[in-house]
């Protein structure tokens, strides 16, 4: 049994060190992204889902130019990334589009600007879809 053991035992070694030991996964956490539209003006949106995450680098290294434009509800407060305005994406409500209906889009200081109106025929639901809106980078999380 012994013999056995140390026979084993090499192989086993051999494939640990050239496998590693194992890691625990690392939790995905959002992700930040700055983006601009047809107003010429950046915001940062913070995303949550992972598929979504990477379809937003896949926008950003150029493996994709697909749904390039954001879609989301917006909430009615500042964020701490997202000073520059009183609104922001709702983190869990965000996706990419290519094609939306008219009712959503609007530049991102005209929504600034009335922002009180938003909810009710401007941007139906809190929704918005900035048409023109881009991905400009990824940036650190706050």
């Amino acid at each position: 049994m012994r013999r056995l053991l140390t026979r084993l035992g090499g192989p086993a070694v051999a494939v640990m060190l050239t496998v590693g030991p194992a890691r625990p996964a690392q939790a995905a956490g959002p992700a930040y992204f700055e983006f601009t539209d047809a107003g010429r003006r950046t915001a940062v949106v913070r995303i949550d889902d992972p598929g979504t995450i990477q379809h937003a680098r896949d926008l950003l290294s150029g493996a994709t130019d697909q749904q390039p434009h954001i879609f989301g509800r917006i909430v009615k407060s500042p964020a701490a990334y997202n000073p520059k305005w009183s609104f922001h994406y709702d983190p869990g409500t965000v996706h990419f589009f290519d094609v939306m209906v008219e009712v959503c889009d609007a530049t991102t200081p005209f929504v600034e600007d009335h922002l009180d109106e938003a909810g009710g025929s401007f941007l139906p639901g809190l929704f918005w879809c900035p048409w023109t809106s881009r991905l400009t980078r990824e940036v650190p999380a706050p």
